[in-house]
């Protein structure tokens, strides 16, 4: 829980900066970027957050890294700065919640549909536009497969959740079944 506050913290403020800079988007970016090679790469986690190395180095790597990335002043004197406070550890949660408030500044939700077999793409989008009358947003959704679910899909937008699996149906009536003994 503490460090979601404090991640949210970081984002809101590197935010600000970015709205104001008219580049909030280029920072979603490269933070993404960052947060990326973060969780991917044991190595550069491990660079970053490792107190076997000395402070300097880790963050002479932080500030390489951020450089590396083409990204600009800000953000490399925002990857100092987690260094400084010892806060690179929540780099992917500081991503994250970035990506919230740029998402939430262009009116968009991301969502995820759970299917067993590959959607047909008019399928997709008819999926895609029922969701952006229900939240009134912009959808933008990711297709994973699950055969667990057996058939059907279940569709997760945000804290809404439409299961019309055919797993969940059996458990259901699994369910009533009991209730009536």
């Amino acid at each position: 829980m503490k460090n979601t506050v404090l991640a949210k913290r970081y984002a809101k403020a590197l935010f600000a900066v970015g709205q104001e800079d008219g580049a909030f988007v280029a920072y979603a970016e490269v933070l993404n970027q960052m947060a990326g090679l973060f969780t991917d790469l044991p190595e550069v986690k491990d660079a970053l957050i490792s107190p076997l190395y000395p402070e300097d180095v880790r963050l002479k790597v932080m500030e390489s890294l951020v450089r590396a990335l083409g990204a600009p002043q800000v953000m490399v004197n925002f990857g100092k700065l987690l260094m400084e406070k010892k806060r690179a550890i929540i780099l992917p949660e500081i991503a994250g919640a970035y990506q919230a408030m740029v998402d939430q500044e262009h009116n968009l939700v991301r969502g995820t549909v759970v299917s067993v077999t590959e959607l047909a793409p008019e399928l997709n989008e008819k999926v895609k536009a029922a969701l952006e009358k229900v939240t009134g947003k912009r959808v933008e959704l990711t297709n994973r497969i699950d055969p667990a679910i057996i058939g059907g899909m279940v569709v997760r937008v945000g804290d809404l959740v439409l299961d019309g699996s055919i797993r969940s149906q059996l458990v259901e009536l699994k369910e009533s079944i009991k209730g009536r003994e």
